[in-house]
């Protein structure tokens, strides 16, 4: 049968016992410990404090035992059983033996103490009734003990019975009792602090761990949490943390780089729509004029929206590049027209059979050669030539220059994001250009090199896969 929802979610409420639990639940992983700490050692101390109780009462009632059949055997000196009868002699002693004393023959009473109670002495007819050695406790204002021992050597039947008040052994049952409770809470409240302190010890790792974490992320730091001196545990963390750390800075520096290129790509469609709307507002334009400023303006829009696009989907995917197919001549012929109108930069296409296309997509090959061209312009001093053709079964993509070329120490780090070769020769550029070519051109398969080779100026090479 199918409950309601009330009735479900009354069954789901938490019982105020749960909440009030809940409530004073420590908040510290500190307190946490000492608690279940101070719990364990409450348990144990409660069972060791009931097994040790237990056996001293054990142990005083084996005493007062002992103690009775002591006086049990005094009792039976004074008992004659030669001649086949029982008689209980007179000695010096004989109102001390007397004391709490049952002289029986064949279960008839022959002598009681002085001032017997008679449940003392029911208890103690009972007791001799069975024949047999025995004790009994009898409960009632006092408690008392009472043993039955047969008299030794007696030809006929005889049986003393001895009693013995238990107060002194209860009061010292109960005063080792009050004694081992007051040891139990002194014992939690030395647990509970030394336990506390111990852990506060041990958890101090982690709260240097903590503030250097708070100040690691304040001021960027590049240190590290894993070192020696930690046990295993919180070295095994450091290392973990580490690890998300190593991933953390991954991820902010790869959206640094995104960033950075993304404004190095876009800064060339803004510089064309700038300058387009400085020449539109310098003076008034005749209608012809407007509509091819603003055709300038929606190519350059358009640019802009496929570099944001590609470059955005090249950083979520991280894998790969979406096949395509683009006509390399057609692209490099549209990039050369939008680099230099005077016509310094020259494509040079070798005739052949079938067309030259490449396994990309348009916008992507005009990503990856678009920053190389960029640079050749900006460095060539007379002519930049792109050239393309096929070679071992890919397509070869050269961008050339005749400007000052590469210098020979900074070759290693042509492609580090960043670097460049001399940041005050007067040219813009944040030295991200390179790289976001090469790193789009291996998403696709490709590759970008620089042929040291070359010279005068400099020459870099495109290798994609064929389309």
């Amino acid at each position: 049968m199918r409950l309601p929802r009330s009735g479900w979610f009354l069954a789901r409420t938490p019982s105020p016992l749960a909440r009030l639990t809940s409530r004073l639940a420590p908040r510290t992983l500190r307190g946490r410990l000492s608690l279940a700490a101070l719990v364990t050692a409450a348990l144990l101390m409660v069972i060791l404090t009931v097994v040790f109780n237990t056996v001293v009462g054990h142990r005083l009632q084996q005493e007062a035992d002992d103690e009775l059949r002591t006086r049990a055997a005094a009792v039976a000196t004074t008992v004659d059983t030669r001649h086949g009868s029982v008689r209980v002699l007179e000695t010096s002693g004989d109102r001390l033996l007397d004391t709490n004393a049952w002289i029986y023959t064949d279960g008839r009473l022959l002598e009681r103490p002085p001032a017997g109670a008679g449940a003392l002495t029911r208890a103690a007819d009972a007791l001799t009734a069975r024949g047999r050695r025995g004790c009994a406790t009898v409960h009632g204002p006092d408690t008392v003990r009472l043993c039955a021992a047969p008299v030794p050597g007696a030809a006929a039947r005889a049986t003393v019975v001895t009693a013995l008040d238990l107060a002194p052994y209860r009061s010292s049952a109960r005063t080792l009792l009050l004694g081992s409770c007051a040891l139990d809470a002194v014992m939690l409240v030395c647990t509970y602090a030394l336990t506390r302190l111990v852990v506060g010890r041990a958890l101090r790792p982690v709260r240097t761990m903590t503030d250097q974490a708070t100040q690691w992320s304040a001021v960027g730091s590049e240190e590290r949490f894993a070192g020696g001196g930690r046990p295993a545990e919180l070295a095994a963390l450091g290392a973990s943390l580490d690890s998300l750390l190593d991933r953390i800075r991954a991820v902010l520096r790869h959206e640094r780089q995104l960033t950075g290129e993304l404004s190095h790509e876009l800064r060339t469609p803004l510089s064309r729509i700038v300058a387009e709307l400085d020449w539109w507002r310098s003076r008034p334009r005749s209608d012809a004029e407007t509509r091819a400023c603003h055709e300038v303006l929606a190519e350059a829009a358009q640019s802009m929206r496929t570099i944001c696009d590609t470059l955005l989907d090249e950083a979520r995917a991280g894998a790969p590049t979406a096949p395509g197919t683009a006509d390399v001549p057609t692209v490099l012929h549209r990039m050369a027209a939008h680099a230099d109108a005077s016509g310094a930069v020259r494509v040079v296409v070798p005739e052949g059979p079938g067309p030259l296309t490449a396994g990309v997509q348009p916008a992507l090959l005009e990503r990856i050669v678009s920053p190389l061209l960029a640079n050749a312009v900006r460095y060539a001093r007379t002519t930049v030539t792109l050239s393309a053709s096929r070679e071992n079964g890919g397509m070869r993509i050269e961008v050339t220059d005749d400007g000052p070329g590469v210098p020979a120490a900074f070759a290693e780090l042509l492609f580090q994001p960043g670097e460049r070769a001399d940041p005050g020769d007067g040219h813009g550029g944040a030295g991200l250009g390179l790289p976001l070519a090469r790193r789009l051109a291996r998403s696709a398969g490709g590759e970008v090199v620089h042929d040291p080779a070359h010279g005068p100026g400099a020459r870099f090479v495109v290798t994609l896969p064929v389309g």
